[in-house]
């Protein structure tokens, strides 16, 4: 149902003249009752000028006469009209007050219609307002008449024609803005003069902008007046539409704007085009060639559908078979979840594994820095006793030793050890044993004890590290067991995932918390082929080359990396800062888990595993320079001094010397490890010629110098003279092969001369066939040609 506007009937007012203006609010310009009144006043005039701000101002008064709130602002706005027309010409008065009295029959009588059904009392009551303000705006404007506005004007147009200008010297000059030309004054009148913009703004009166704002006032409410009545009028249209029956065939014209609509009859009389039968059947052709294009591509609308079922189909029994792929995503979730939680727990226990090994290492290295500190202090001790020994014995034989009470303790706490060592050998049936080359790593009981205490508290917190874990995040196997499960379900995305670069990452801390209590350096130590982790990652990539065909897995690499990240760095340790090069023990133990590391990276060569065994050879190889340089010491004494083999001082000569060869051997056992430049430069260029040649030397030629150089010659690599073609030794060997045949010579000259052959074989054995040659004919010695053509 249509909206019906706003009705804007005058509303009645009661008569209150006799109250006081002051309690009765202003009203508004745009209210219903005033834009009743505004419609005949404002088509007489052609804008808000003076003449109609003048006649206006009765209007308004009778129009509003029912309230003292109207009154008051139309004698204010007729106040303010009259202070306008006394500064302008009195000949506009007459005039305006001729306008004004017009308008006022006009708007009597349209307040006539509007207000019939008033009282008379009301009527009555605004007559005599309306005329009471008549009088009033009579008394204060004198307004002139037409004539005489009429010959102004010509004055005007005839001041004008002569001078062409109009002058400033006017006495009575005024403005009138917005008012249109009447339609008795000329059209060739110029309005030049009524658009006069003063350059200063004359100073208006409260009363005069009073007036201008109802002015603008009234003329908005008119406007809104009209579009009111507009809207009524459709609104009443509509509802006698409504109301009123529409018979068939008729339109009723509601606006009264358009006309009717006419039904067109057929007429008879009108001629049609003619008609054959070329023209039917060319319409007909197109007729059928519209609808056959319409038919091929309802065809091809038809087959599109067709397809889409089709394809909808197909997808429906996709879906409905897509049960591998939820299974497929559980299982994705699932590892995705497992890997979080194992990384999640390693990252906390990591801290745990790092102190406790941190601990058994400090424990490791405190015990090896007691044994080497002991071993140095005991040299010097020992050797400083010696000395004084030998100074007595060039001075004075009758003279006291005075020796202190910490080097005889430690001299007794050495022959201590001696003697429990050599009851030891004898029990045991080893009487080839030489003073020299024990290790001498034996320790106290309160000692022991005490490293026994501290190792057992490490193990214990060590078996609390993973008491609170489940086994699938501890257990190698079991993680393993899970990865091999991925690789067999889906292989294409277990290899884009590099899963075998992973797993040595993951598998780091769990493989270092099973090393904890490994030490590489015992006899007794279990091997890492034993070890639960290295045969779980065996068993994982044999499975590996079960399932993949390729040759170059990478699951293959997964061994030789754990044992790069994992097993070098902490066997280096242990180089650094346990391994002693003096104990064969240790040495041989060391060489077998470096050479199982060597052939486990020698089925995978790569950057990252030659980096790691060049980590490993590097400390080695440094250890062994430092031993030499701290611990290789043999003295020199007089002939005198060691002729008696029961002394002392030749005592600790040949402890030292085989010491020092004990050491040679342990360096030579690396021969198929570290290379042959530089085993023979730390075996034979700093120990061999430095040390041992320069003890022989020194010792009485006999059997005990062949036996030594037996020894020496047992301990050099059979690799290195494996050369058929080879008549002479290696160059480093030539200092030893001199003293040999210096040796042979004394030997040869003296009663023992069966220790000649020996030295014959030693040289053959060293590969320095040219010597041995030379010095059998030197000296005849025709029965060992026969040892030469052996070989």
């Amino acid at each position: 149902m249509a909206h019906r506007p706003k009705r804007t009937f005058r509303q009645r007012r009661a008569d209150s003249s006799d109250s006081d203006s002051t309690h009765e609010p202003f009203a508004e310009p745009g209210a219903p009752g005033e834009q009743a009144d505004l419609g005949p006043a404002e088509e007489g005039l052609s804008s808000g000028g003076v003449r109609a701000e003048a006649a206006e101002l009765p209007r308004r008064a009778r129009g509003r006469g029912r309230g003292r709130g109207r009154v008051w602002a139309s004698s204010r706005h007729a106040a303010r009209a009259a202070q306008r027309l006394d500064g302008g010409s009195d000949v506009l008065g007459d005039a305006g007050q001729q306008e004004s009295r017009a308008v006022d029959l006009s708007t009597d009588e349209e307040d006539g219609t509007h207000r019939s059904s008033e009282s008379k009392d009301d009527q009555s009551s605004s007559s005599n307002s309306s005329s009471s303000l008549e009088e009033e705006f009579t008394s204060l404007v004198n307004i002139p008449d037409a004539a005489f506005i009429q010959a102004a004007y010509q004055k005007r147009e005839l001041a004008r024609a002569q001078e062409d200008y109009i002058s400033l010297d006017v006495k009575h000059a005024f403005t009138i803005s917005g008012m249109k030309k009447n339609t008795e004054y000329p059209e060739s009148e110029p309005d030049g003069h009524e658009n006069i913009m003063p350059f200063t703004p004359k100073p208006q009166t409260l009363r005069q902008k009073m007036a201008e704002t109802t002015a603008t006032r009234n003329e908005e409410t008119s406007e809104d007046s009209e579009e009111d009545k507009k809207y009524q009028d459709i609104w009443e249209q509509q509802q006698m539409r409504r109301a009123v029956k529409i018979t068939k065939g008729q339109d009723i014209d509601l606006s009264h704007s358009t006309e009717s609509q006419t039904v067109k009859k057929f007429d008879a009389s009108i001629s049609f085009p003619p008609v054959n039968l070329e023209i039917i059947k060319k319409q007909l052709n197109t007729r059928l060639t519209l609808l056959q294009d319409t038919h091929r591509s309802h065809l091809r609308e038809y087959e599109k559908y067709i397809q889409d079922v089709k394809s909808s189909k197909s997808t429906i029994q996709n879906l409905e078979n897509s049960s591998n792929q939820v299974l497929n995503f559980k299982f994705y979730k699932s590892m995705k979840v497992y890997v979080e939680n194992l990384i999640d727990c390693l990252d906390k226990k990591i801290i745990n594994i790092q102190e406790i090994e941190s601990a058994m290492h400090a424990l490791l290295v405190k015990q090896a820095m007691i044994f080497m500190k002991r071993r140095q202090d005991e040299l010097k001790h020992e050797s400083a006793y010696l000395q004084q020994l030998s100074r007595k014995a060039e001075t004075s034989t009758n003279t006291s030793l005075a020796i202190d009470e910490k080097t005889q303790w430690i001299l007794e706490e050495i022959e201590s050890r001696r003697a429990q060592r050599r009851q030891a050998r004898v029990l045991s049936g080893n009487c080839t044993h030489q003073e020299g080359t024990s290790s001498d790593d034996e320790l106290s009981s309160a000692d022991m004890m005490d490293f026994q205490k501290s190792q057992g508290d490490i193990l214990q917190d060590h078996k609390k590290i993973f008491e609170d874990v489940h086994d699938d995040f501890c257990n190698i196997q079991n993680i393993l067991l899970k990865f091999q499960q991925w690789r067999e379900k889906f292989p294409d995305s277990y290899y884009e995932a590099f899963i075998s670069l992973c797993i040595p990452k993951l598998l780091n801390p769990l493989i270092r918390f099973q090393l904890i209590d490994w030490n590489p350096l015992k006899f007794d130590s279990i091997g890492l082929k034993q070890m639960p982790w290295f045969t779980a990652i065996e068993e994982f990539i044999d499975g590996s080359m079960e399932d993949s065909k390729k040759e170059d897995s990478s699951d293959k690499k997964i061994l030789s990396t754990v044992i790069s990240k994992t097993i070098i760095p902490r066997l280096t340790d242990f180089v650094e800062f346990i391994w002693d090069p003096l104990s064969t023990s240790q040495t041989t133990n060391l060489i077998t888990q470096s050479r199982m590391i060597f052939e486990e990276h020698s089925t995978c060569e790569n950057e990252v595993i030659n980096k790691g065994k060049q980590d490993l050879l590097k400390p080695i190889v440094s250890r062994m320079k430092k031993a030499i340089d701290d611990d290789v010491f043999i003295p020199l004494y007089p002939e005198s001094a060691v002729e008696n083999r029961m002394s002392p001082h030749s005592k600790f000569q040949e402890r030292q010397f085989w010491s020092g060869l004990k050491l040679f051997r342990n360096i030579l056992l690396w021969n198929e490890l570290l290379p042959e430049d530089t085993l023979q430069e730390l075996g034979l260029g700093k120990l061999l010629n430095r040390y041992l040649i320069i003890a022989l030397l020194n010792a009485i030629p006999g059997p005990d110098v062949v036996k030594k150089c037996n020894q020496i010659a047992a301990c050099l690599p059979e690799k290195w003279f494996q050369n058929s073609a080879m008549r002479t030794s290696i160059p480093q060997l030539e200092n030893f092969i001199q003293f040999l045949l210096q040796s042979a010579r004394k030997l040869s000259t003296s009663e023992i001369r069966d220790e000649v052959k020996e030295i014959i074989l030693i040289l053959v054995k060293i590969k320095a066939l040219n010597q041995a040659e030379s010095f059998i004919e030197e000296y005849h010695l025709d029965h060992l040609k026969s040892v030469i053509k052996e070989v």
